[in-house]
């Protein structure tokens, strides 16, 4: 099968979907696989090194006209879909809820369109989750990020000048990034507390050795691996619950996030005003519109004397260990696709069904 990696476009964004390691298993496996050059400079991958996995690096242009499959992370740019040749497939992150237009797009091109980030979380299907392995990095970053703008140190410390107490660390969420971050901050000596719209997260939140902020009488299930929306009631009760904690804290990092939506908001106003002279909030989930509405997006901004972090794209600034595990998942995710040396849609495979967006002219996942 000829295999094409693509050269991310997004602003910022370092990360290559394939690395040199997995590139050149693939060589070993009889595939033939390009790379656009340039694609992995940013993650600290040189052309060089794709070379000497067996790996053909050519411009963007050959890439497309040589591979069947072409293969990147990120939502694919109008201009990238309209220099698509018509019939390949195309494998990348394609938020499909959110991104109707592009989904037409690629369809109107006869681009058989398989979404990443709509890989079932399913026991079968962990090794390919490309969510979770992304957000855990981002997870650690995000406690890192605080860190730096934080004006005090995480852990307990007795010094001849006097004793320093441990940093307060408030954490809205506990999926995988949430407890990644909760297991950071504790590592840096941190006391951690964290609140979830999900009462079976307590025993995880525990186990980290964070507290766990408990909102009863309106919880919230999970859905198909994710917090289902919450009410405006839970809201209300969780708000009242998380208050006091907010107050105190000296670092608050917010990960909630619905999919094909908006972000909810989980620190409005009035509750930003609450919190501490010179405390930080990192808002990651800025890029659908932030936990809270001062957050903003790739940038850095003080309101009240609260510094407030909107990274948008978290695990690019970890650009080396995200890509070797996006290649990882999507490695998997090719044992499934190409068993044999050559791709097959098999719509009887819960994975492969659930990924596929648009095949043959159709659309098969609607917003």
């Amino acid at each position: 099968m000829n295999i094409g990696v693509l050269k991310e476009s997004r602003t910022g964004e370092n990360r290559v979907a394939v690395n040199p390691a997995i590139a050149g298993s693939w060589v070993k496996e009889n595939h033939k696989v390009w790379v656009e050059s340039g694609a992995g400079h940013g993650s600290s991958y040189t052309d060089e090194q794709y070379s000497a996995a067996g790996v053909l690096v050519a411009d963007r242009n050959t890439v497309m006209q040589e591979a069947a499959l072409l293969i990147q992370i990120n939502v694919p740019e109008e201009a990238l879909i309209a220099s698509i040749p018509q019939g390949k497939w195309l494998m990348s992150m394609l938020y499909h809820r959110s991104n109707t237009a592009l989904v037409e797009a690629l369809n109107s091109r006869n681009i058989s369109a398989w979404s990443l980030d709509a890989i079932p979380r399913i026991s079968r299907a962990q090794s390919m989750d490309v969510l979770s392995s992304q957000s855990n990095l981002a997870g650690f970053r995000s406690v890192i990020l605080g860190a730096h703008y934080m004006k005090k140190v995480f852990p307990l410390m007795m010094t001849a000048a006097g004793t320093i107490t441990p940093a307060r660390v408030l954490i809205f969420g506990v999926g995988v990034a949430g407890l990644q971050a909760i297991a950071t901050a504790k590592r840096l000596g941190a006391i951690v507390e964290a609140t979830d719209v999900r009462p079976e997260t307590k025993e995880q939140v525990e186990s980290l050795g964070g507290k766990f902020i408990e909102v009863k009488g309106a919880e919230v299930s999970s859905q198909g691996g994710y917090a289902g929306e919450a009410s405006e009631e839970y809201r209300r009760l969780q708000r009242e619950a998380v208050n006091k904690s907010l107050a105190q804290a000296d670092l608050v990092i917010t990960t909630a996030l619905v999919p094909g939506r908006k972000a909810p908001i989980l620190i409005d106003e009035e509750q930003l005003a609450l919190m501490k002279n010179g405390s930080v909030l990192v808002d990651m989930a800025v890029e659908q519109g932030g936990n809270c509405p001062a957050s903003v997006a790739d940038q850095v901004v003080v309101k009240g004397g609260v510094t407030l972090v909107g990274v948008s794209n978290l695990p690019s600034t970890l650009a080396t260990n995200a890509s070797d595990l996006f290649s990882r998942n999507v490695a998997e995710f090719m044992k499934l696709l190409a068993p044999k040396g050559e791709a097959v849609v098999n719509l009887e495979d819960e994975i492969l069904e659930a990924c596929l967006i648009c095949h043959e002219g159709t659309i098969r996942k609607q917003s």
